[in-house]
């Protein structure tokens, strides 16, 4: 005899992070920048990364795309592993993710197109259909539809960073990592940037953002972690 009535639903599987850290340890040139630090981030999560110049922000995301290696504990990132990964590995995560630097980046010599183009081609893209296409895509992305065909010298220093972060969505990355992305750019700029990133980060795209501009932090608020002493820490909000 069939039983009645609703049965009990199992429990749904946790969700794993986006990234876990585990009290990791990073060095650089044999001295701790990162001891004994953790850090959690969910899919299409903001979070700030604030401390003094030197604390460590940027190394910790040159530790995420392994151009510095982690040299204890626990870290993992969209399923790799990234105290055990494989050099021939690197490339798929680096794919996986945006980078936005500080100082740009672009290729001087050719067109914002041909900057992103060559993106592109350099991580598989073959067909120039699909490449125009999402070249479009992005350029509408970030508020430059019509700046395909300029020179990067040709546009202002916010322009350019507009330019960077479309670079950063080519590949359709869960995380963008933003290296102080406003750090050359005036007040006014530098809140457009900011707001260009959280628009990214409602739409599904995790982000990190290593700032130490605090009046950013307040007027674009979301989750702040520190950088301070060796360590991270959540910054609670006032």
């Amino acid at each position: 005899m069939e039983k009645t009535g609703t049965a009990a639903q199992e429990p749904e599987a946790e969700k794993q992070p986006l990234l876990l850290l585990s009290k990791i340890d990073i060095l650089r040139d044999e001295n701790y920048v990162l001891r004994e630090a953790s850090l959690t981030l969910q899919e299409g999560e903001f979070i700030y990364l604030i401390g003094k110049v030197g604390s460590g922000k940027s190394s910790l995301l040159k530790s995420l795309y392994h151009e510095i290696p982690i040299a204890k504990g626990e870290a993992r990132l969209m399923g790799f592993d990234l105290c055990k990964i494989k050099p021939k590995e690197v490339p798929f995560l680096r794919r996986q993710l945006g980078i936005v630097f500080q100082d740009f980046q672009l290729l001087m010599d050719r067109t914002v197109e041909k900057n992103l183009e060559f993106v592109l081609e350099a991580t598989g893209w073959n067909r120039d259909k699909e490449i125009s296409g999402r070249i479009a895509e992005v350029l509408e992305q970030v508020g430059m539809p019509n700046k395909g065909y300029k020179m990067p010298h040709e546009l202002s220093g916010g322009e350019q960073q507009r330019i960077v972060i479309a670079r950063a969505l080519l590949n359709h990355p869960k995380l963008v990592l933003a290296d102080e992305p406003t750090g050359n750019l005036d007040p006014e700029t530098s809140a457009q940037i900011v707001q260009l990133l959280h628009e990214i980060g409602r739409k599904g795209t995790a982000v990190i953002m290593t700032t130490h501009n605090y009046n950013m932090v307040h007027n674009f608020p979301a989750r702040v972690v520190k950088c301070e002493n060796g360590t991270l820490g959540e910054v609670s909000e006032e």
